[in-house]
This record gives structure tokens, C-alpha cells and sequence, in this order.
């Protein structure tokens, strides 16, 4: 199977002040072509540290792309790095030119000046032609390595990148193909999931899988490579119904399924509705449940309860339990949910209250106890987490809502709830 190395250019990237999507995106497409990415480098916008990164990738690997460094302005360095690294001088290039004046003619603008640079192309290099911008591409063949250099803007890289890049690197293949796969889990810690699958795991194995831990929430990587499509559809299939069966109902979903979306899918395929009662969290379920399109169908509403008097006050939470038990207690989650099912007339309603930190936590109730209540048409019940005490206000948040969606899942479907 080829190798890739793909190169992002932008002091911007190196410095952190900006997060560059293109290698992900970029990375994804070339497996499906058959060809596996071994390195992402990401380097400031200078030209000698461009071209030692070309060279080195030239000597490692089957294909280099670059993105960014094709505008019009002197941070802009990929075509001399590339004209560096192969040897030869940069030249104009007059159909990239009149593209260029085309391109501002049509938007009733004379080219700027600067712009001419963009035409300048190393000797014997191949154009690669943008149709959403001004920036044309450039193949370069270093050390009898392919080298495509594209736009930094995402949407002008991914044009370039299906319609010049692809086509050629696809013609020219003939490898396996890599296809991936991932499915997602919540209830089951890695290490756990880990020793379920670990013969799974080995090196060397195809298919291939791995795991990745965020939040309590740990995904399984499947990467299957066989000579044609069909092939590695059928290995992924077999891989996924063994993993489902030795993992069982902690898989939630896959790809590009979120707790949220299959919650929602869930209620709305059984014509239920939900509602939610949040302290700690601050209205991040309800977030989670809207960001999902449609969710209107299933979804009422939200109380961000933050304050005790609003609980007291809007979600009848008794005074004797908050002075007996506290804001965080059993007591006070549940009856969060109760209240709030009837004031929004759902099915289903989530209740959540914790200490999200960093301060306010106790030896009896330390940072990251969560007390999650569950409303549902049969009963109520109520869940104590704890997140950990040096768990990040953030981690806190997101385990308890995430959490809490996903007890809601598995109600939903009829399965145990599982810790987190």
C-alpha cells in the first residue's frame, strides 16, 4: 500500500492560533484511494523549514501533498520551496495568469498586482487548476515523488483536491484499498474495553482497530484493507458484528452518530418527547439535543436551575430536602426530574445536579459527584457518578451530560444502565 505524508503550511497552525481541518479531511480521502497516511507535519510559514520537510517526505514516502503558501502575499512560500527543492527556478505561467485576470474581471475588479505572483510556477511543474479561487495548484515531482501542492481554504482545497488530485492518484493505483470505520461506546472505561478486544488489537492484524478515549466516551477504530471496495466492506461488516457482540449495548453508534442524534432518533421513532433539568451543567444537554436537526419534533424544553431559589422556586424542589440534603443530593435530582415532566407535559425528562468545580466541593461531596435523575413513563430513578475530584470544571460538564444522555439511551432501549 502507497504511503502519504501530508504537510500543512501556516504560522498561524504552529503557534495555535488557528486549528487546521485540511489534514484530517485529506487523510480520509486518501485511505479511500488506497493510500495510507503516515505522517502529518504542520510548519510555520518559512521557506528553508518547507523545504527541508519536502525533501525529507520525498525520501520516506509514495505522495506528498502540501496545502497552504499559494496566495498572494510574502508569508505565501510554498511555490519557492518547492522550486527550491527541486532545483529549479521559478517561471510565469501565462494561461495560470490570464485565470487569475479572468477570475477579477468576472467580479468587476482589475487584478491587484500582488496577485501575479500566483502565476509564478516552478520549471516543469504541472498547474492544477482552482475553480473556486485564485490560487492554482502545482505538481511537482521531487525525487520521482509526486508532490501536489493546494490552497489552504478548505472549500478551494477540497474542489481542487476531487477534481485534479484524486482522479490521478486513482488512475495510478494499484493497491488495496483502505476503508475505516469507527464505532462509539459509553459505559465501559478504555482499559475495559481494551482487554475485551484485545486479540483484536494486535499488531499487524487487518483488519486493523484501535481504541480513542474523550470523556467517557471511547471509540473503536476499524481500518480494513483488501484489494477492491467490496472486499473491505464485507471486512468491516464482520469486524463491526464482533465488536457489537463482545462490547454489547455500551456501542452506541457509528461514524458520525453522537449520543444526542440517536437519543433523538430514538424518541422520535416512538413518538416520545423529552425535557431537561439542569444545575451544573448549565443547559449543556439541551445544547447537545438541539444541535441535532429536527429535534424540535421530540424535544419541549429546558430549566437551567442554577440557583437554589430557582429550584425551590420553579422546579418545587422542597426547602426541608435542600437544607437536609443539599443542592446535590438524590433528593433534589429527583425531584428536578418529576417537576419538570409535568411542567413540560414529556415522556422522558433528564435532571442533573453536581459539583462542577473547581471550588465548591467538601469531603462528603467532592468535585465531580453527579447526581442524575431519570424521569420515565414507568418510574424515576436517580444515578450517582463520580468524575473525579481533579477532573476540569469541562470534563465534568461533559461527562455529567453526556452521562446522563446516554442512561436515557439505554432506556430508551430497554438495556441496564451502565456506569461511567
Amino acid at each position: 500500500m502507497r504511503r502519504a505524508w501530508i504537510i500543512s503550511t501556516g504560522t498561524e497552525l504552529t503557534l495555535g492560533q488557528a486549528v487546521g481541518t485540511n489534514a484530517a479531511w485529506l487523510a480520509a480521502q486518501m485511505a479511500e484511494l488506497g493510500i495510507r497516511t503516515e505522517r502529518h507535519v504542520t510548519i510555520p510559514d518559512d521557506e528553508i523549514a518547507a523545504c527541508e520537510v519536502l525533501l525529507q517526505a520525498a525520501g520516506a514516502c509514495d505522495v506528498i501533498l502540501i496545502t497552504g503558501g499559494l496566495g498572494p502575499t510574502a508569508d505565501d512560500l510554498t511555490r519557492s520551496a518547492l522550486a527550491q527543492a527541486a532545483g529549479v527556478p521559478l517561471e510565469l505561467h501565462a494561461p495560470s495568469l490570464e485565470h487569475l485576470r479572468a477570475f477579477f474581471a468576472a467580479r468587476g475588479r482589475e487584478m491587484p498586482p500582488a496577485n501575479r505572483v500566483q502565476a509564478l510556477v516552478p520549471r516543469g511543474a504541472g498547474v492544477l487548476r482552482n475553480r473556486c479561487g485564485t490560487a492554482p495548484g502545482l505538481r511537482v515531482e521531487l525525487q520521482r515523488t509526486p508532490c501536489y501542492a493546494l490552497p489552504g481554504v478548505p472549500f478551494e482545497m477540497r474542489n481542487m483536491f476531487a477534481h485534479e488530485v484524486a482522479p490521478e492518484l486513482r488512475a495510478a493505483n494499484h493497491d488495496a484499498v483502505l476503508l475505516s470505520r469507527r464505532l462509539h461506546t459509553c459505559g465501559l472505561g478504555e482499559a475495559d474495553i481494551g482487554m475485551r478486544i484485545s486479540d483484536l488489537m494486535q499488531r499487524g492484524r487487518n483488519p486493523e482497530v484501535g481504541t480513542t478515549a474523550s470523556f467517557g466516551i471511547v471509540s473503536v477504530r476499524i481500518n480494513a484493507a483488501a484489494p477492491t471496495r467490496a472486499a473491505a466492506e464485507v471486512q468491516l461488516q464482520a469486524e463491526e458484528a464482533e465488536l457489537r457482540r463482545r462490547l454489547g449495548p455500551a456501542v452506541f453508534g457509528r461514524d458520525e452518530d453522537t449520543l444526542a442524534s440517536v437519543v433523538g432518533r430514538l424518541l422520535a421513532s416512538a413518538g416520545q418527547t423529552l425535557c431537561t433539568a439542569e444545575s451544573c451543567t448549565g443547559g449543556m444537554i439541551g445544547t447537545l439535543v438541539t444541535d441535532v436537526p429536527g429535534s424540535s419534533q421530540y424535544f419541549r424544553g429546558g430549566i437551567i436551575a442554577y440557583a437554589d431559589a430557582v429550584k425551590e422556586g420553579v422546579l418545587g424542589v422542597q426547602r426541608a430536602d435542600l437544607e437536609a440534603h443539599g443542592a446535590v443530593s438524590e433528593a433534589v435530582a429527583r425531584q428536578m426530574a418529576d417537576t419538570a415532566v409535568s411542567l413540560f407535559g414529556s415522556d422522558y425528562a433528564i435532571a442533573v445536579t453536581g459539583v462542577a468545580g473547581p471550588a465548591g466541593g467538601t469531603e462528603r461531596k467532592p468535585v465531580g459527584l453527579v447526581f442524575i435523575g431519570l424521569r420515565t413513563p414507568a418510574e424515576t430513578t436517580v444515578h450517582e457518578f463520580r468524575f473525579g475530584s481533579d477532573s476540569p470544571r469541562e470534563a465534568v460538564r461533559i461527562r455529567s451530560s453526556w452521562t446522563a444522555l446516554n442512561l436515557l439511551r439505554l432506556s430508551l432501549q430497554g438495556a441496564p444502565p451502565a456506569r461511567t
